[in-house]
């Protein structure tokens, strides 16, 4: 999420809610102590296949120095071809306080990356010619949004509506004062957020630009899309998002909690500085803050199963994953971004997937579209005046999963929540 505060006493929450999703790789959560912690159990753990495209040690090293270099307590990987797990690893701790290392099965949040599975629903909707992506939000969601007879569905889900972020509001989250950060600690993490009232939190905003016109990332545009499935179905997003794709994919991991505060199973803690130096353990949040723009958990092993089902047409007939895989051309200018998709140019071909943040936690997926290689990994960010290492290794990292080689990427992020 945001990639800074000024003079806050929590200069990492906003990293998380301010104001950004990441669409490439969060920036890590600001420094604390405890980071050294997180550095000196920077221990890996991993296996790789046999003789497969992968460089054990390379990989290797590169998770460690997204821990020791890049200031995140803890760091997930895994490399999936034709559904072989390939390589698999985790650095870093799990727990700062018990030194427990972190584990290559463990679960995180993963911010925006629920996206794409909301967008996979809508996409199916449309298939079943329940939903025309090119109808006016206002056929839905009648009055829930100013102008919804001139945006469109498909524009929601490709962030060119032009309507406000709703994270990016200081009547969201205000992480001016170490006071008001210290607010959200003991009382805004657990408040439990209407999608309804998210909207009208945003739309009290002026939009960015007329429909259409230009390209900026918004999480209400998820929020909303998350409403339209349950108008559409009659059933929450939450729901339809296991009924269609969890359960018939057997992702024993996942889950989108509409209030429940628990990452549940074996995970990494999430971690934010407080002003006197120390650190809050900021795992626990009420995701409803989220919603169908951000709620998700998972592990590496199912999102690299999901993203190869979904680019392998396993999830979508031809017609609508053309759709998902076609970027807004107003996106261009900023990152490539499709139906839900953004794609990654690499020096070993496009890669399609997403990013995501929120508090404590950030993650990445991409793959080959036909769904032959798949990469997912995730980190817990925590040392903000590494930034540029962070961005440094975590772009090495994606390099070395997704080419097998170092290929001078550098992770990047923009504004937004996820």
């Amino acid at each position: 999420m945001a990639m800074g505060l000024r003079g806050a006493g929590l200069r990492a929450a906003a990293v998380a809610l301010a104001a950004a999703t990441v669409v490439g790789v969060v920036a890590p959560v600001a420094g604390a102590a405890g980071a050294s912690e997180g550095a000196r159990g920077a221990a890996v753990t991993a296996e790789a296949a046999p003789g497969s495209r992968v460089d054990r040690e390379a990989l290797d090293a590169a998770l460690r120095a997204a821990v020791v270099e890049g200031g995140s307590t803890a760091v997930l990987g895994r490399v999936v071809e034709n559904g072989r797990t390939l390589w698999q690893g985790a650095a870093g701790k799990a727990d700062l306080d018990r030194g427990t290392p972190a584990r290559a099965d463990g679960r995180f949040r993963i911010g925006s990356v629920t996206k794409t599975f909301v967008a996979t629903v809508l996409l199916q909707l449309e298939a079943e010619r329940r939903v025309d992506l090119d109808a006016p939000v206002e056929r839905y969601l009648p009055g829930a949004v100013p102008n919804g007879r001139n945006i469109t569905v498909r524009q929601l889900l490709n962030h060119t509506s032009g309507i406000f972020n709703y994270t990016e509001s200081k009547d969201f989250l205000d992480f001016e004062t170490p006071e008001a950060a210290q607010r959200w600690l003991d009382q805004g993490r657990w408040v439990q957020h209407r999608p309804a009232d998210l909207v009208k939190l945003a739309v009290a905003h002026e939009p960015y630009f007329a429909p259409g016109a230009d390209w900026h990332y918004s999480n209400t545009n998820y929020i909303l899309a998350g409403m339209i499935v349950e108008k559409v179905t009659g059933h929450g997003w939450e729901s339809e998002v296991e009924r269609r794709i969890v359960r018939p994919l057997g992702l024993g991991s996942t889950s989108f909690p509409s209030s429940s505060t628990a990452v549940p199973g074996v995970h990494a803690k999430g971690y934010m500085q407080l002003a006197d130096g120390g650190r809050a353990d900021v795992t626990r949040l009420n995701p409803s803050m989220a919603g169908a723009a951000g709620a998700g958990i998972s592990t590496t092993a199912d999102l690299a199963r999901f993203n190869s089902a979904l680019l392998g047409g396993k999830l979508l007939p031809a017609a609508q994953l053309a759709e998902m895989t076609t970027v807004a051309p107003q996106s261009l200018k900023y990152l490539p971004y499709g139906l839900g998709l953004m794609r990654e140019d690499t020096p070993c071909g496009q890669l399609w997937g997403h990013g995501g943040g929120i508090p404590g936690y950030g993650t990445q997926i991409l793959g080959e579209l036909g769904g032959k290689r798949q990469l997912s990994f995730s980190y817990n960010p925590f040392d903000n005046s590494r930034a540029g290492e962070a961005n440094r290794t975590l772009g090495e990292l994606q390099s070395l999963m997704a080419c097998g080689a170092k290929t001078g990427t550098t992770a990047r992020s923009l504004p937004s929540l996820g």
